[in-house]
């Protein structure tokens, strides 16, 4: 990827040089680093914010209130997680943080729950069904509040930010829901071939 941004830098500034507009392409450069700045600032705002919203909620149980009102589910969808009482927590957080658009943060919580139900794992080469319905889950990532966009929208400068949520909340829920259904369908068929 660096080669990318190496060529297209080195590319606009010989175009530029060549075209003799070299302090446009300058002057374009130094307005992008000033947007990706503000737009930086406000990420840091909004993730600080939601990230400190999440650890109360686990200092406060809500994490195991989650988790709790989450087993039902979790055992129909993660039959075959073994005997780990935390995993459905992590399980909970993920989707927590997917939900209140904390991507970033839902990536260290989703591979430890991989760790943990790899550690389960009779084959230790292959993935399980719940390590599978797990990562389609995550991937598909159903948000409710999608702060991350909403921050680079405000960092942006636009009017009305939010009116985000509801397209974001009806694409990512369709995209949930295929990715259950999916990895549903698919071990089905690959029970059958097995």
């Amino acid at each position: 990827m660096n080669y990318v941004f190496l060529i297209l830098i080195a590319g606009s500034l010989l175009i530029g040089a060549f075209n003799g507009s070299l302090s446009n392409v300058t002057n374009s450069m130094l307005e992008a680093c000033e947007t990706a700045v503000n737009i930086a600032f406000s990420l840091i705002g909004i993730m600080a914010f939601w990230l400190g919203m999440m650890r109360i909620a686990e200092k406060a149980g809500l994490v195991k209130i989650l988790a709790k009102l989450l087993e039902p589910i979790a055992k129909v969808l993660f039959k075959d997680r073994g005997n780990n009482e935390n995993v459905t927590g992590d399980i909970a957080m993920s989707v927590a943080a997917n939900a209140l658009g904390l991507t970033n943060a839902a990536t260290p919580i989703g591979l430890k729950v991989m760790k943990e139900l790899q550690e389960d794992n009779p084959k230790k080469d292959s993935a399980t069904d719940s390590m599978c319905m797990f990562l389609g889950m995550n991937t598909a990532g159903f948000q409710i509040i999608p702060a991350t966009v909403i921050a680079v929208l405000v960092g942006a400068g636009a009017k009305n930010p939010t009116e985000i949520i509801l397209p974001t909340l009806i694409v990512t829920a369709l995209a949930f829901i295929t990715a259950i259904i999916t990895a549903l369908l698919l071990k089905k068929l690959w029970r059958k071939h097995d």
